[in-house]
């Protein structure tokens, strides 16, 4: 099944704003897990405007499922993954001044670069990933460079399935197809939300993991964060009984 991993940056965000510790980015990160999410994601950014390096070992200590690192593999962003070792570790091309991941790498290009970043994190037990978009020639080079996985960037996907364009999803369904058949994971993140998500999913059967925040906890401020991760996870073809912890 697909594992629905929870983007908390736009919380940490809202813990900034204020010079506070409130909301408390570990006290929802466990909320989200008893509410059923299968794992957290955090993207660090070099201003630290929203998670901040220092959070990375709090969640990694206290967390029961995976925590995926997103961010670009500076010295000091691959420091922080070498200390706190999170499940896996999700390398994203973003500028310093980003304000959100806005294209996916050229592995080619960066081929030399990204091999040597990846052959680093996994010496340290960590899984890696790379963002990439649908070209299938960059996700050959990915599974050359030694990447665990790839990370479809789906932006231009969300953008046309909201003018209603369904069939957006066929280039992302034959790069995930691609990248199961060398033998990479296939993750997906970016824009993702409750009307376009569950096409996403019956559309690419490789797909191992989605990492969504800005629209998940946009829908919390409605919904509440329990049902919200309730209806995402129904998205992914789940019931109750498949996501929430024993007790829960």
């Amino acid at each position: 099944m697909v594992q629905l991993s929870v983007n908390l940056n736009k919380v940490a965000l809202i813990r900034n704003s204020r010079g506070h510790d409130y909301p408390n980015l570990l006290k929802v990160a466990q909320d989200c897990v008893s509410f059923g999410a299968d794992g957290i994601t955090v993207h660090p950014r070099p201003d630290e405007r929203h998670t901040r390096y220092s959070d990375i070992q709090v969640l990694k200590d206290n967390l029961d499922v995976e925590l995926n690192v997103e961010g670009y593999p500076s010295e000091s962003f691959l420091n922080m993954i070498e200390e706190t070792r999170p499940a896996q570790c999700t390398l994203v091309p973003d500028a310093p001044d980003a304000i959100t991941s806005n294209a996916g790498w050229d592995t080619i290009k960066h081929e030399a670069y990204l091999k040597d970043i990846i052959s680093r994190i996994s010496s340290w037990g960590v899984r890696t990933s790379i963002f990439i978009e649908t070209h299938h020639a960059l996700i050959e080079k990915a599974k050359e460079i030694g990447t665990d996985r790839i990370e479809l960037y789906t932006e231009e996907y969300a953008r046309q399935f909201a003018a209603g364009n369904k069939q957006a999803v066929e280039p992302y369904a034959s790069s995930a197809a691609l990248a199961h058949s060398l033998g990479l994971g296939v993750n997906a993140g970016h824009d993702l939300n409750l009307d376009n998500l569950a096409w996403l999913a019956e559309s690419l059967p490789s797909l191992d993991e989605v990492s969504i925040g800005h629209a998940l906890v946009t829908d919390a401020l409605y919904l509440g964060l329990r049902e919200t991760i309730r209806r995402y996870q129904t998205c992914l073809g789940k019931t109750e009984s498949n996501f929430l912890p024993k007790g829960g």
